[in-house]
């Protein structure tokens, strides 16, 4: 019986080891810069929807400016499946909207992903899973995680659990699967963000999540992301937050810190005319229709380029910092 006993204890202390160190970091995934010392990347959001509401069209255009740039990889900011995600590993949505889609040679590369709230509404798991990654090894989905590409440092970050009106929403079902304890889930969310970013000795952090901090679209500001995850932004000198949520393109500007907010939620269905007032300084562009944006970056500068769906520039935004060695 104390053998038993003690051998039940030693169990309950592995699990909770397990359990402790599964929260201490974050999975981190390294992607090398080109020989010349830039990175490039595309970001497109919102986008599922097996071609259709100018999916495709988005694409192509998207292969065009991939192959000028010769991009690393391409970054998704999450709502990969619509309505309600994926209903398993072997839902023929997964290449119908993505694999079937995004053909072209240049878009041949590494896709990160966050989960987007349409996401949770189907079988979260089958969208983590590796199986998917089998069948396209493009395809790298997490709900939080970390990709150190020398001299940037991303942070992908699930944003829906933050998110209360989810909990309370009548008209859909979500697959809280993974994150239940929800508040347990999000303080250690919040702690492995925060410890990630502090010790990041990067030039550049970039912190990408599905819903926007600041929008002037449809949905606005998300509250819950203002007080829970922005704090932690700005405390740690995050350069860019990437999201989609809002279908269409748009750049605000912090006039608190150096934070610039970029949406790119126009990968398929746009909404079109929903436009929130919004301080004029901090609104630098707003577009309600679709297509993506590109990133050029390199340990001293940085240029963000939006495109609509026929490929047309939309907007460019430019910056700069000095170059000091990290203590």
């Amino acid at each position: 019986m104390i053998n038993r006993i003690i051998m039940a204890l030693a169990f309950l202390a592995l699990a909770s080891l397990i359990m402790t160190s599964s929260f201490a970091e974050l999975q981190r995934f390294q992607h090398p810069a080109k020989g010349d010392g830039s990175l490039s990347f595309l970001v497109v959001g919102d986008w599922g929807r097996r071609g259709f509401y100018n999916q495709s069209q988005v694409a192509v255009q998207m292969g065009k400016v991939a192959e000028k740039l010769d991009i690393d990889f391409v970054v998704s900011t999450g709502d990969n499946f619509y309505d309600d995600g994926l209903e398993g590993e072997t839902d023929p949505a997964f290449e119908e909207s993505f694999t079937k889609i995004y053909t072209a040679k240049s878009l041949q590369k590494k896709w990160y992903t966050v989960l987007g709230n349409h996401d949770y509404r189907g079988d979260v798991e089958a969208q983590l899973s590796p199986v998917l990654r089998k069948i396209d090894s493009r395809w790298i989905c997490l709900r939080s995680f970390i990709v150190n590409a020398e001299f940037v440092d991303f942070f992908f970050v699930d944003t829906t659990p933050f998110v209360d009106a989810y909990l309370t929403d009548p008209d859909h079902t979500y697959n809280w699967r993974g994150v239940i304890p929800r508040e347990n889930y999000l303080a250690n969310l919040q702690k492995d963000l925060e410890l990630g970013l502090r010790e990041s000795r990067a030039k550049w952090k970039i912190v990408v999540g599905h819903h926007g901090i600041r929008s002037a679209g449809h949905h606005g500001d998300t509250q819950d992301l203002v007080d829970r995850l922005l704090p932690i932004l700005k405390a740690n000198d995050v350069d860019l937050y990437m999201n989609g949520h809002d279908h269409c393109l748009e750049h605000i500007t912090s006039l608190d810190s150096p934070i610039q907010y970029l949406t790119s939620g126009g990968g398929s269905k746009a909404w079109g005319h929903e436009f929130r007032d919004y301080d004029k300084d901090a609104m630098k562009f707003f577009y309600d229709g679709q297509g993506f944006m590109s990133v050029y970056i390199t340990p001293t500068d940085a240029k963000i380029v939006v495109y609509d769906v026929f490929g047309q520039v939309l907007h460019k935004w430019s910056t700069s910092k000095e170059l000091h060695s990290a203590i």
